[in-house]
């Protein structure tokens, strides 16, 4: 359904790659879809195909282009875990929140004037969402298991828009006492929601592979279609 686009970086060091999934008829809304340290691979694309058949604009960059384009990796395959760590390790964050920045900027240009775009993302995208939400315009946000936003806390002021958690409580990445600091560093921010999945691990709602749990993707997919819907 998708095709890569190409966007340039805020930084002026270069351009990535964007995949997009259009709609048939006039989008709703964007949706930036953000990676996990697997890339833009096949199940990140099936989510922003997925968005698009709900009738949102949705585009997923490529945000390992400096180190390697195009990465792809399966997590089911261990020696394609370990390579998809060592890319996350290289991985500027920074940089990476200018490369969503951007991304946005192209939604809205696609869009055109009143557009409203929102940002979703998995693992190091879930992380990367929350950043997002302290340092971008994007109109909503939904992080599903972002690891290290436990670290993040003191950017969260910085929020003026609805924002969504997914957190497992078996997560093997987000021990329990970092869950417990953002549950009791966020129980005041107006803007921000936490929904825990009891005795789930990370990468459940991954869209394909051995880490789906099915109702629990299900049921997190859903709060996540309300939200956007509620908010874009």
């Amino acid at each position: 359904m998708g095709e890569y686009s190409s966007v340039s970086a805020l930084e002026g060091d270069g351009q990535f790659d964007v995949y997009v999934a259009r709609p048939s008829a006039k989008p709703r809304a964007a949706i930036i879809v953000i990676q996990e340290i697997f890339g833009v691979n096949e199940g990140i694309r099936r989510k922003c195909d997925n968005w698009a058949q709900q009738g949102y604009l949705a585009l997923a960059p490529d945000l390992f282009w400096r180190d390697e384009p195009h990465v792809e990796l399966d997590a089911d395959i261990p020696e394609q875990f370990q390579t998809a760590i060592g890319h996350m390790q290289k991985l500027d964050q920074d940089s990476a929140i200018y490369d969503i920045e951007a991304t946005i900027k192209a939604a809205r240009a696609e869009l055109g004037s009143g557009g409203k775009v929102g940002v979703v993302g998995y693992c190091l995208g879930g992380r990367l969402t929350f950043m997002a939400a302290c340092r971008t315009d994007g109109d909503a946000f939904v992080g599903y298991y972002g690891v290290g936003i436990d670290n993040l806390l003191g950017e969260q002021h910085a929020i003026g828009k609805p924002v969504l958690l997914h957190i497992p409580t078996a997560d093997g990445f987000v021990p329990p006492e970092a869950q417990k600091k953002m549950h009791d560093g966020l129980q005041d921010n107006r803007h921000v929601t936490l929904h825990d999945y009891e005795g789930l691990d990370h990468g459940f709602a991954a869209e394909m592979g051995v880490r789906r749990d099915e109702q629990a993707a299900q049921l997190a997919d859903k709060r996540t279609a309300d939200f956007f819907a509620a908010h874009l």
